[in-house]
């Protein structure tokens, strides 16, 4: 008997990463998303092409799939996940909220079966899985919860993979660096828990969640905003910038001291952790626009987010104020994009309200302490 997934999230992660890996551990997999076109190409096509970003242009056909609207199939969806042994999102934080009814229903269908379910959210976030149970369970039956408790485990992951801006006659084809990392929380029923080739599971997630936000994300965003500062288009020209790199160089520095002291990473390990990083944003294959790196500043420097949490954990840490994220939190205040609706709100927000509020609005610190002088005065002197 085929074994079944259901991923939510048919985009470009969704199909050269997660599902590429559940199609290769052997799942049928169902796509499922809001995008009529791609549900309908995946069910017409029955396959599609994975390219991977390098020089040999490596390419692999994925096929046993499937594709359903999430929005207008929702009986159909539950019934999926009712059948599911294995559940997964790759759709962003700000949409998660959005899957727990459907899957509240699937739960409810399989509650009398007393079959295993792995629901794990693959998202740039920390607790995304914890946070997506916390939704749903509040939706269930007594019965249902029960069952949830015994038979149903969702543990947190940590993704970490670059998916280029593209664009191919195929709109199906997608291209990935070669590059991933899929890291899951150890379950405690470890006889019940998927076997996915490219899936590591560990016993304590945090480490690996906060080494890739505060390295990946957090360098990826310098990257893109002080590239756009210099009126520079692409990722790969900005690191190449000697001024941007020392930036993100300067910024990582800081989250690596804060990395290295909270969880004993070696300073060597972490030094080529960071040179890995910063040779895939040199990648020529893999090389976005860095308007599309940098949208949605607001989310970038909300408290939980790439900057603001390391910036507040490296004062905690070290009784000091880390300069270069505090410089790099000012150029994201200072992004101008007409296309990125929450760049627009933010840029607004400041000219009506004020600099000091909009810093306190949307980073969550308060007025007069170090860091916040430190991201005003830099937002005034960056030019």
């Amino acid at each position: 008997m085929t074994k079944l997934a259901v991923h939510f999230g048919a985009g470009n992660i969704g199909r050269g990463f997660i599902g590429w890996l559940l199609v290769q551990a052997g799942y049928e997999v169902i796509f499922a998303d809001v995008n009529e076109k791609i549900v309908a190409e995946i069910n017409d096509q029955g396959h599609y092409e994975v390219i991977l970003a390098n020089a040999e242009q490596d390419r692999s056909t994925v096929k046993g799939i499937k594709a359903i609207n999430s929005a207008t199939e929702t009986e159909k969806l539950a019934s999926y996940i009712s059948e599911a042994e294995i559940v997964t999102t790759a759709v962003g934080p700000t949409i998660l909220p959005h899957l727990a009814e459907v899957l509240a229903k699937g739960i409810e269908l399989r509650a009398a079966s007393n079959r295993y379910l792995t629901v794990i959210a693959c998202e740039n976030m920390i607790g995304g899985s914890e946070m997506l149970k916390s939704m749903i369970v509040p939706l269930l039956s007594t019965a249902a919860r029960s069952y949830v408790s015994g038979f149903v485990a969702f543990p947190n992951s940590a993704v970490d993979r670059i998916v280029p801006n593209q664009d191919h006659d195929n709109p199906l084809t997608v291209t990935v660096e070669p590059f991933y990392e899929w890291v899951v929380e150890e379950p405690l029923d470890e006889k019940n828990a998927p076997k996915i080739i490219g899936l590591r599971y560990v016993p304590d997630l945090t480490p690996y969640i906060e080494r890739k936000l505060f390295t990946v994300n957090t360098g990826h965003a310098v990257t893109a905003y002080f590239g756009h500062m210099r009126n520079i288009e692409s990722i790969e020209d900005a690191i190449h910038n000697e001024k941007v790199l020392f930036i993100v160089r300067s910024a990582l520095e800081e989250t690596g001291a804060l990395l290295e002291k909270k969880f004993h990473f070696s300073h060597q390990e972490h030094q080529a952790y960071i040179d890995k990083i910063i040779e895939r944003f040199k990648n020529p294959y893999v090389s976005d626009f860095v308007t599309r790196v940098g949208r949605s500043p607001i989310r970038k420097i909300g408290k939980n987010d790439r900057f603001i949490q390391p910036a507040r954990q490296f004062v905690e840490a070290f009784n000091e104020t880390p300069k270069a994220l505090a410089i790099a939190i000012a150029a994201a205040m200072k992004f101008e994009e007409p296309t990125d609706a929450e760049a627009c709100a933010l840029q607004e927000a400041i000219k009506e309200q004020g600099l000091d509020q909009a810093i306190e609005q949307y980073t969550g610190l308060k007025p007069y302490t170090k860091l916040f002088e430190k991201i005003k005065t830099s937002y005034h002197e960056l030019v």
